[in-house]
């Protein structure tokens, strides 16, 4: 029944009960009981209704307030991980960077003596054989005294990127000094590293910056050393050094071997 017509029947239902010749009549009490009842009823089932009404919006609220809460901690939580993100990233870099300077030259780049004495212990360690050569610039100082520090660099940054083409690529070329550099020519005698350092030592005359439109070149000497299986590498670096040495005193422009 719809509530239009269960309104008009009760209210037909209420006219009847209050007419007085119906007061009598043996349906009378039954029927108003019946009517109280129903009205009761009614007025119970409104009351849950509203009741349940009330606790759907109060739910439908907290549950829109959760909802608010969740996405306000989701926000913040992907905000956090994109700082997390950042900040990880961040110290790769950081890390990076400082494994770099601990184990590279600044100025040109290439290894710096930690790193060439690990390679050179990871060489021995695998028992294989290599020849070092020292290079040394002839005449750095002057070249720092008459034109200055910022050509000596620029001197020594060609001097790098030439070394770094002309070396094959499982060799290492480190600074070991100022103006020194080690090379490390692995699986290689002798006899082949000293026709790789002579090709390298012409290609390196060749290397030519300008200060003031004035071309400025220079020459390098060298000393090599054959490693021995069972000596420590500062041996061989020993006697490549001495070797070095000698090539300078006999008038630089040149390599020799280590005779001992």
């Amino acid at each position: 029944m719809k509530d239009h017509d269960e309104e008009t029947l009760l209210a037909e239902v209420a006219a009847l009960l209050d007419l007085p010749e119906h007061i009598g009549h043996p349906l009378h009490g039954a029927l108003q009981r019946l009517y109280r009842q129903h009205r009761d009823q009614r007025q119970q089932v409104e009351r849950l209704i509203s009741i349940s009404d009330r606790y759907q919006l109060l739910a439908i609220e907290a549950r829109q307030v959760t909802q608010q809460r969740y996405e306000r901690t989701l926000r913040r939580q992907r905000k956090l991980s994109r700082i997390s993100d950042g900040y990880q990233a961040l110290m790769r870099e950081r890390n990076q960077a400082l494994q770099q300077a601990s184990t590279h030259d600044p100025l040109t780049g290439l290894p710096n003596r930690r790193l060439v004495g690990e390679r050179l212990e990871q060489l021995i360690s695998e028992r294989r054989r290599f020849t070092l050569a020292l290079l040394d610039i002839d005449h750095f100082k002057l070249i720092n005294d008459r034109h200055g520090h910022d050509i000596g660099d620029r001197l020594l940054v060609a001097i790098t990127q030439e070394l770094s083409a002309t070396l094959r690529h499982y060799d290492l070329c480190g600074r070991w000094g100022g103006e020194e550099f080690l090379l490390l020519l692995a699986d290689t005698d002798l006899d082949e590293a000293q026709t790789i350092v002579e090709r390298l030592r012409h290609r390196l005359a060749d290397v030519t910056i300008h200060d003031d439109g004035q071309p400025l070149s220079v020459t390098v000497s060298a000393g090599l050393s054959q490693h021995r299986r069972g000596e420590p590498h500062q041996h061989t670096l020993k006697r490549a050094d001495e070797a070095l040495l000698k090539a300078k005193r006999d008038g630089r422009n040149r390599s020799l071997s280590a005779t001992r």
